[in-house]
């Protein structure tokens, strides 16, 4: 009996130095080491549905990208249903969201921000001032801001406020703005309604860093049963037209966004990423109507 004491004591001590050594290998340093963080997207996130993150991300892994989702509100499902649980997402906790981003050194790795649904100026205001630090780090890194605030048909989704908040503090921080017709009159705060009009107010967004504006929705015809998309940058503008779809479903925006986004990290020129995005978005519409889903989802065409 006695001889089998050290064999215990022994064994014990195995075990204990080899659960040390599996501590120190899981252990995980702040250090991002090369790691490649293609895309931070920030937006509103659904348990059910396809809108926001919900959407955006595997639209943006599809392309082979590696994305960070941070979630601006986390709800059920959207609104427009019968009962709809969850909220914003509590401002320290999001805070301490973007501050972990900046202390695992993620934001300079990242190669584009994707900003989309933000619900609250609280949202906006830590967000500018996290944009700022992260363009002293990576001055060139892309932000694509989606400055969801309403539509025609439906006014402001959100406190109407916000669209100062954007205008003032988060448009100048953006590479490209993805506004529809009734957003971008919100951030000029004026009513569009000529072509003329739609290309002053993007190009009046045009600054030191925000290269271009890609207006959604912009125009539609009704004989023809079509909208426009309108891109708009200093020195031109060009125009894409697209079947109208009467009732689409929630999060084609948030999806064209994401796929200009890809697009662009791609190699694609704005105008080749804006047409290959408005087509994807078309697909997507279609093969949800296909499969009878209320939700939108992805088309099953792969990335060109």
């Amino acid at each position: 009996m006695r001889s089998r004491l050290p064999l215990t004591v022994s064994h014990a001590v195995y075990w204990r130095k080899s659960a040390n050594k599996e501590r120190n290998m899981f252990q995980v340093s702040d250090a991002s080491d090369g790691e490649i963080i293609d895309v931070i997207s920030v937006q509103s996130q659904v348990v059910y549905g396809s809108v926001g993150n919900s959407i955006a991300v595997p639209a943006l892994r599809r392309h082979g990208l590696e994305v960070v989702a941070v979630p601006t509100v986390l709800l059920s499902n959207t609104p427009h249903y019968a009962s709809c649980y969850g909220g914003e997402i509590p401002q320290p906790w999001f805070e301490g969201y973007l501050t972990a981003l900046a202390e695992r050194n993620l934001d300079s790795a990242a190669r584009a921000v994707v900003l989309g649904y933000l619900k609250s100026t609280d949202k906006a205001a830590s967000l500018a001032r996290w944009l700022r630090l992260m363009r002293e780090k990576n001055p060139q890194m892309p932000v694509i801001i989606d400055p969801v605030l309403g539509d025609d048909d439906s006014g402001f989704y959100v406190d109407p406020q916000l669209a100062l908040h954007y205008r003032q503090q988060l448009a100048p921080l953006a590479t490209g703005l993805t506004p529809n017709r009734f957003e971008l009159g919100c951030l000029c705060d004026a009513p569009l309604e000529s072509d003329a009009e739609i290309i002053d107010a993007a190009r009046s967004l045009l600054g030191a860093q925000t290269q271009w504006v890609v207006v959604t929705s912009a125009t539609h015809d009704e004989t023809r049963h079509s909208m426009q998309v309108f891109c708009v940058t200093a020195k031109e503008t060009f125009v894409i037209e697209h079947p109208r779809y009467d009732n689409p479903p929630k999060g084609t925006g948030d999806l064209f966004t994401a796929e200009l986004t890809a697009r662009l990290l791609g190699g694609a020129s704005l105008s080749q990423a804006v047409e290959q995005a408005s087509l994807y978005a078309q697909q997507s519409v279609l093969a949800t109507r296909t499969l009878g889903r209320r939700e939108l989802q992805l088309a099953a065409a792969e990335p060109l």
